[in-house]
C-alpha cells in the first residue's frame, strides 16, 4: 500500500482496504454479485464501517438501480457521520428517484 495518496482516515486495516479495492474493481468490471458478497461480509464484521456502507450504497443506487436500498445504506453513513456531505448528497440523488417511482 505504499503507492497510497489519500489519508486513512477511517483506520481501516491494511485488509479491509485490501477488500475496498478488490470491490471496487468487481464492481469495475460489472461483477456485481461478488462485489455485494464482499460489502455485506465486510459489514457484518463492522457494521459501522463508514466506506463499506458508502459502496454498498454506490452498489445498490448507481449498479443496480435498487434505490431504496441505496438510501437506507447513506441514511446509516448519515447516523453515524451526521457531517457526512457526499452521503447526504448521494441520499437525497436517490430519493429524488424513490419520489417519482410513486407518482
Amino acid at each position: 500500500m505504499a503507492g497510497r495518496t489519500w489519508k486513512n482516515t477511517y483506520r481501516l486495516s491494511d485488509s479491509q482496504l485490501e477488500q475496498l479495492d478488490q470491490a471496487e474493481s468487481m464492481m469495475e468490471k460489472m461483477d456485481l454479485g461478488s462485489a455485494e458478497e464482499l460489502l455485506e461480509r465486510m459489514l457484518e464484521e463492522d457494521p459501522l464501517c463508514i466506506p463499506v456502507l458508502s459502496n454498498l450504497g454506490h452498489l445498490y443506487g448507481r449498479h443496480l438501480s435498487e434505490f431504496e436500498k441505496a438510501v437506507e445504506y447513506y441514511s446509516r453513513v448519515l447516523e453515524i457521520e451526521p457531517d457526512n456531505a457526499w452521503a447526504r448528497d448521494e441520499r437525497r440523488r436517490y430519493q429524488r428517484y424513490l419520489t417519482y417511482d410513486e407518482d
